[in-house]
């Protein structure tokens, strides 16, 4: 490690550059990746902050509950106690003062957990039919609290009476009301009392035209979560698979530009053993180095990354990324450490 100290000072510009680029592809890495965790919250906010076990909805919604409609006697069929909760959701748009922006309506029940549970950042929760809670990501100045809107297809006007946490659905903004309302929202027959029903605990399969879904199930089966989630995973390792392939060719060159100093000291007596540990440790510097970079410009990019873009910072996450990037490293370091194996200082030197 000594050698490799002097080396990197002595060649400050050199090993400068190399760093420099292999931390910028590590901070794009952890870009990307706090930007996949960040549009996947925006779909399953909402939906985590209930605890969901399983979820039981019509068959025919194929696992989108915003396409589900059950009547009262098939969700009483599921026994809505202290685990359970009826839910109505359904897509609808908040119309205020020619503001008009999506959302999505979740009809819930006071007596039941998902309401008692709300965790709220501003307000009270709704009491009666024509009181609502919206998410806290929504423009304060265009929803303010005891501000009045029109939702979906309803002629009601419905009062903001608070702001909730964790107020995302399958990325759209959640408003919470009482679960009569759902009907009124999405304009259909007040012979459907809501999506579904969620649940703590295991949900025994009613039949009824029902279905039950595991979590994973539900949130797999949401629009666009599965292929958004795969794209992200495609390009974040592709990218530490270009880290590789970057650290590989710079650790080559490196190495072949020494060949001759390192056949000097192979003449000297150095063993292949103390040649191939310095640069080995010449690596884990330089991947250190470069990874600590990336998660300094990482943490500056929090102070400056306007809040409409949806980043969500996972430290197991980018702790996962960062040994990745880590690892290909080590991979990448096994080329030059060949090459010091065959050096032969009598070929070299005398050439």
């Amino acid at each position: 490690m000594f050698l490799a100290l002097k080396e990197m000072k002595h060649e400050k510009l050199r090993y400068g550059l190399v760093i420099a680029v292999i931390a910028l592809i590590s901070y794009l890495i952890f870009i990307l990746s706090a930007l996949a965790m960040g549009l996947a919250n925006e779909n399953t906010a909402a939906v985590n902050s209930w605890n969901v076990n399983e979820v039981a909805m019509s068959k025919d919604a194929n696992g989108n509950m915003g396409q589900s409609l059950l009547t009262q006697d098939q969700i009483n069929k599921y026994d809505t106690k202290k685990n359970r909760a009826q839910v109505g959701i359904t897509p609808t748009i908040i119309k205020r003062n020619g503001n008009r922006d999506s959302a999505q309506f979740v009809g819930i029940k006071k007596s039941e957990y998902i309401y008692q549970n709300l965790k709220l950042t501003q307000g009270s929760k709704p009491k009666t039919s024509d009181e609502i809670l919206v998410s806290d990501q929504l423009n304060a100045k265009k929803y303010p609290i005891d501000g009045k809107i029109k939702l979906g297809q309803s002629n009601k006007k419905y009062k903001i009476v608070g702001y909730v946490n964790n107020g995302f659905y399958n990325m759209a903004p959640v408003i919470y009301g009482k679960a009569s309302e759902f009907a009124n929202v999405k304009g259909t027959t007040s012979q459907f009392a809501g999506s579904g029903v969620v649940s703590k605990t295991k949900l025994a399969n009613k039949k009824d035209n029902t279905k039950v879904y595991t979590h994973k199930e539900f949130v797999n089966k949401m629009p666009g979560y599965s292929a958004q989630n795969s794209t992200f995973v495609f390009m974040i390792g592709f990218l530490i698979v270009i880290s590789l392939i970057v650290v590989t060719i710079f650790l080559y060159i490196l190495t072949v530009q020494k060949v001759p100093n390192l056949a000097v000291l192979r003449a000297q007596g150095i063993p292949n053993s103390y040649l191939t540990l310095n640069t080995f440790s010449e690596t884990v510097m330089i991947m250190l180095s470069s990874v600590a970079v990336g998660l300094i410009l990482l943490i500056l990019t929090t102070f400056v990354i306007p809040t409409a873009v949806p980043m969500y910072f996972s430290v197991p996450l980018i702790s996962a990324a960062a040994a990745g990037i880590l690892i290909t490293g080590m991979i990448g370091s096994l080329v030059p450490i060949r090459i010091i194996s065959k050096i032969d200082p009598v070929t070299v030197i005398g050439g």
